[in-house]
């Protein structure tokens, strides 16, 4: 992406790298269907600042973030129909044209929607409409198509202009957030650990055996054992309704072993970062263990619903959850992995929880050079 002005065409070409939308229902269903949603977030927004005023908090950033949605899904619609995006405009170009064209005002900071903007949305969800009902099974109508795609984008672009939001912007954030997701290259970022001394890093390679036990009063616990010494506490699912939450540490393992963080596994194999003091207390701390004891909780809460993710692959998780689990981690060192390793972090886990629930006993093994967790049979 170039550090000048991006262009239309050019935008269209990158947005369609992530796609994911092409050969599933007539081609049109789909990404039709994501601008409707992402127009009516909009307009949701709007009506929430309107009532609750400064209770909002983070309104321009999402404004902005549904905006490059919104031509996200416009984008891909129009190359879906093999229409190129700079032809949208009332210039009607064949070659590429800047984004800085359809806006040569400069945006200013949003602090209240106005009625105008409320209405030109209102107008935007119109045409979206009419969109829709022109690619309803008579989308070899391309003259047609165009039309209604030209209409939905100036309605955008004077949305944009009455929010005081720069399209260009909105759309390079959007394709930064679809690299954070969806990356052409899947490059590992440093560890957090790789300048610090070896017996302060996690290690790199590892083995934990991790199995079941009866205990007296008819209950079952879980008990950890590393290098033949126990670690961490017997636990139990502590719920009411058991839901084999015992095993959970796991999770906190494949952090350890994909993310490259877990205050958690410092903490138990004692690799705390002691050598700085401000590390120690402010990234391998009590609260930092805290936060990820709350993602490790949060995530499992969701996962119960869609067994434990038997079924995603890579690129397959919802994008509100990673954005949610990432935000747990605000001001903390792995707040800045991108969200496809925090998928990978959790497809993984769950994978040995749902061994783990099977046989009730595992040998969990971390490579943490190759960002791997794996498990297998523990030898009776």
């Amino acid at each position: 992406m170039s550090n000048d002005h991006l262009g239309l065409n050019e935008y269209q070409s990158l947005a369609s790298r992530s796609d994911r939308t092409k050969g599933k229902g007539n081609g049109f269903d789909l990404p039709v269907l994501g601008l409707v949603g992402e127009v009516g977030s909009l307009l949701s927004e709007v009506k929430k600042r309107q009532r609750d005023k400064a209770a909002i908090i983070g309104y321009e950033q999402t404004v902005l973030e549904e905006l490059g949605d919104s031509l996200w899904y416009l984008a891909i619609i129009a190359d879906h129909a093999d229409i190129r995006l700079a032809t949208l405009d009332d210039a009607g170009v064949e070659t590429d044209l800047p984004f800085a064209v359809l806006q040569p005002q400069h945006a200013l900071p949003l602090n209240t929607p106005s009625a105008q903007f409320e209405k030109t949305l209102l107008r935007l969800a119109a045409a979206t409409g009419e969109l829709a009902a022109a690619v309803d099974g008579s989308h070899g109508d391309k003259p047609l198509l165009q039309a209604r795609l030209a209409t939905v984008l100036r309605h955008l672009v004077q949305a944009a202009n009455e929010s005081e939001v720069l399209l260009e912007a909105a759309a390079r954030a959007n394709l930064k957030k679809a690299e954070d997701r969806w990356p052409r290259e899947r490059t590992y970022p440093p560890l957090f650990d790789a300048e610090f001394p070896a017996d302060e890093q996690l290690p790199r390679a590892l083995e934990i055996d991790i199995y079941e036990r009866d205990a007296s009063n008819d209950k079952r616990y879980v008990l950890q054992s590393c290098r033949g010494l126990f670690i961490g506490d017997r636990l139990t699912d502590n719920i009411m309704q058991p839901d084999d939450y015992r095993f959970h540490d796991v999770f906190h393992y494949a952090y350890a072993a994909v993310l490259g963080w877990s205050p958690v596994t410092r903490a138990l194999l004692k690799r705390k970062r002691k050598s700085k003091s401000r590390v120690d207390e402010g990234e391998d701390g009590a609260r930092a263990t805290l936060i990820e004891e709350g993602v490790a909780t949060y995530v499992f809460g969701i996962a119960k619903d869609f067994d434990f993710f038997a079924d995603q692959n890579p690129g397959d998780l919802s994008l509100s959850l990673l954005k949610n689990v990432r935000q747990f981690a605000r001001g903390y060192e792995v707040h800045s992995s991108p969200l496809w390793l925090w998928e990978d972090a959790i497809l993984q886990g769950n994978h040995a929880f749902r061994f783990l629930r099977e046989n009730r006993r595992g040998r969990v093994k971390l490579d943490i050079e190759k960002r791997s967790l794996s498990i297998g049979e523990l030898p009776r």
